[in-house]
């Protein structure tokens, strides 16, 4: 049995978490219908997903009843005014379970892949919600599904550094946003993986009465020789964005899972068999087979992960708080025990996270 790690007073802690999706879902079968697809090496493609619904804003009908094909123009205003709207609900609903408000937001970091903006999504939506102009804040771009435990260093730190104040930091996905629709196995792999969501998370360190999860440890892993194995890059044949998934990225984040955990778990003087909660990026169905047989993970330990999965699909950065949220909602934590935070994404890099209730 592992000696227990003591979890200061001051430690930064997850006070809140929110989401949200856009109003409207299909499922894989109506996804195939919508755009016409009879290969039959596609559809198997949709429907061995492991993923049932997924909240999509699809392009708009054309005069002959077909979707419209969206220049990068049109993707762009679609990544913003999606991905306001949803960002909105997501804090909104974070600073709510929080038992804050808008008032209280001192730090607001945010996190996106699915276009580019200047100003960024952080200073938009201080604008759209009203917070204090004086509000320091942090855009990450372009960093991919990993992201949000990126992203979440960063605001740990500076919540840790100011006891008592409250940071935000929200994940921002629209994902159709980021489609192209070509009949490709290229293109139709990620057409059928991702979906529209955002995520929001509260932190505070301090406190007379701390709640919530400690941020204990982060830890990075970098991939080098998969560089090119998960891409966001321009399509000159399309003139528009285009992600590429290499089909080997199951089996390289999988080989390496046990490195990064080691350097996570070592650092602390911890066990694998010392972690009650895991909570994993929701990458895909293949991804998500390759960790678990490499962690020696059991599918009760991964079932918020293959849930949000099913009902989301892929929600990029913001994948692991949907699943947190779902553990919140369990409430099987107790004090005393730990978890496991992970993502996995372009560089390709996995990312963990300590957590101690």
């Amino acid at each position: 049995m592992s000696l227990a790690v003591e979890v200061r007073v001051d430690s930064p802690r997850i006070v809140g978490v929110g989401t949200a999706v856009p109003m409207t879902s299909y499922s894989q079968r109506e996804l195939l219908d919508e755009f016409e697809i009879v290969d039959p090496r596609i559809e198997s493609v949709f429907l061995n997903s492991a993923i049932e619904r997924r909240g999509l804003t699809l392009p708009p009908l054309g005069p002959d009843g077909s979707r419209s094909v969206e220049t990068q123009g049109t993707l762009l205003r679609k990544h913003l005014t999606n991905g306001l709207a949803m960002g909105r609900e997501a804090v909104e609903a974070c600073l709510k379970d929080a038992g804050a408000t808008l008032a209280d937001v001192r730090y607001l970091c945010c996190v996106s892949s699915t276009g580019l903006l200047t100003p960024g999504f952080s200073a938009l939506l201080i604008k759209e919600l009203g917070i204090s102009v004086h509000c320091s804040r942090l855009d990450v771009v372009g960093m991919g599904c990993n992201a949000g435990l990126n992203a979440l260093t960063a605001v740990a730190g500076w919540a840790g550094a100011r006891p008592g104040e409250l940071a935000l930091m929200v994940c921002i996905e629209a994902c159709s946003a980021a489609y192209v629709f070509d009949g490709t196995m290229r293109s139709s792999v990620v057409n059928s993986l991702f979906g529209d969501g955002a995520a929001a998370v509260a932190v505070r360190s301090g406190g007379s009465a701390p709640t919530g999860p400690a941020l204990m440890r982060f830890s990075s892993c970098i991939i080098p020789e998969a560089v090119d194995a998960m891409r966001y890059d321009w399509d000159d044949d399309h003139g528009k964005f285009s992600f590429f998934l290499d089909q080997d990225v199951p089996y390289v984040v999988g080989a390496h899972a046990e490195l990064a955990l080691e350097k996570l778990l070592g650092e602390m003087g911890l066990r694998r068999s010392d972690i009650s909660h895991w909570v994993i990026h929701s990458g895909g169905k293949k991804v998500i087979d390759s960790v678990r047989a490499n962690l020696g993970l059991s599918r009760y330990d991964v079932r918020h992960t293959t849930g949000v999965l099913r009902d989301h699909g892929n929600v990029s950065s913001g994948s692991f708080l949907f699943s947190y949220q779902r553990l919140l909602a369990e409430q099987t934590t107790a004090h005393g025990d730990y978890g496991v935070l992970m993502t996995m994404g372009p560089g390709s890099t996995i990312e963990m996270a300590l957590v101690a209730w």
